[in-house]
């Protein structure tokens, strides 16, 4: 069990924070969103100079970009870039689809493909929630019928993340409707998303914000050579992707620049004895959370110095469950301390843009609690899988 850095993993986290905080320019960092929406050039422009220092795609085989590095040193560098506020790697494109076909593409699919979505020069989004398809993946309705070198897909996708300024689309599909397990029948395409017969339509969130879509599909013409795999095989490669999706689901870094804020906040927040930061409830409920911020970097280390082979440690779970929580009770403080003016959410020569954002932001990371694998999912996997209880 290692739960302090080593001289060699020290030196690597202030290579990383050196860069990420003054390499990166201040215009990229806490640039990612805009008036509470994802600005794509910052995201294309962060991505590329990331790709051009080889630190986009560390987890990648070398070969395509990768560095041969330990799982905790990824930590330390997703850390040390959430902690400097610098937009991530997009998450479809480095996490997901880019190790499938890194594992599982052809030949001719690697050289066409990963070197654009390393530098994000192919912007992916991902095709596998439907209507009636989202925690029970495996009954999508999505077709694919082939008709000698193409397959024509028919259907619908939902919860489409960004897919406004995606320029492909990876998607399950449904290639054999008589396989004797729903899993068996399932293969996963790469479609253009200008192709004839796909239709975006936006999905308005709760925070009036548009950062998911529906993808419908009528009669589009896929070539058969962005099959990914075999036919039939794509169920096995959507779990290989999901378990990607999962890595880096305790955003410490994240959360620790939050919470500073946070304390920020309540610092410049005047009350009639003083600032928000005086009133000894608020600084016990700061503490609490410190505590267990503190406690969970401390527990993702450990995970992350224990994994082995690039496997992650099956207690990862708890990472997910309380990083997502934890996450949640800090963006839950920010609106507290924001107090009333949390309710106007536009900023106003009264009310400062931290507090208007508060509430949107507040409600948009309730997200936090389903993606990834859902939270009540990873009680089931702690209790049944790690602690051994039946139910």
């Amino acid at each position: 069990m290692q739960r302090q850095l080593t001289d060699e993993d020290r030196a690597f986290q202030q290579e990383m924070r050196q860069f990420f905080t003054e390499t990166v320019p201040e215009e990229l960092r806490s640039g990612l969103s805009k008036d509470g929406e994802v600005d794509p050039d910052v995201m294309r422009r962060a991505q590329r100079l990331l790709n051009e220092h080889g630190l986009a795609v560390p987890h990648w085989p070398t070969e395509f970009g990768g560095k041969d590095w330990t799982e905790l040193q990824r930590h330390i560098w997703r850390t040390e870039m959430q902690a400097a506020d610098v937009p991530p790697p997009l998450a479809f494109n480095a996490n997901m689809i880019g190790p499938v076909i890194a594992s599982f593409g052809s030949q001719e699919q690697k050289e066409r493909f990963l070197p654009p979505t390393a530098n994000l020069d192919i912007w992916w989004c991902q095709g596998f929630s439907e209507p009636d398809a989202g925690s029970d993946l495996a009954s999508l309705r999505t077709t694919a019928v082939r008709e000698g070198d193409e397959y024509i897909v028919n259907g619908q996708k939902t919860w489409t993340t960004l897919g406004q300024f995606a320029d492909w689309i990876f998607c399950l599909v449904r290639t054999d409707p008589n396989a004797p397990k729903k899993q068996m029948g399932i293969s996963m395409l790469l479609i253009e998303m200008n192709s004839p017969g796909v239709t975006l339509r936006p999905i308005k969130l709760i925070d009036g914000g548009h950062e998911v879509n529906e993808v419908f599909f009528e009669n589009v013409r896929v070539p058969a050579d962005q099959l990914v795999g075999e036919e039939n095989k794509g169920w096995d490669y959507a779990k290989f992707l999901l378990g990607n999706e999962r890595v880096g689901v305790a955003p410490v870094g994240s959360i620790k620049r939050k919470l500073a804020d946070a304390k920020a906040y309540a610092a410049q927040t005047k009350t009639a004895t003083g600032t928000m930061l005086d009133d000894p409830l608020l600084a016990a409920r700061i503490a609490e959370l410190e505590a267990e911020v503190m406690a969970l970097e401390v527990t993702v280390m450990r995970v992350a110095g224990n994994s082995k082979e690039g496997r992650p440690d099956p207690v990862s779970s708890i990472l997910k469950l309380r990083g997502s929580e934890l996450q949640q009770e800090v963006l839950e403080l920010i609106t507290d301390i924001a107090g009333p003016a949390s309710l106007h959410w536009t900023p106003t020569d009264d009310i400062e843009e931290w507090a208007a954002r508060s509430t949107p932001t507040y409600l948009n990371f309730r997200k936090a609690s389903i993606y990834g694998g859902s939270n009540e999912v990873q009680r089931s996997v702690i209790s049944g899988g790690i602690l051994g209880l039946k139910g």
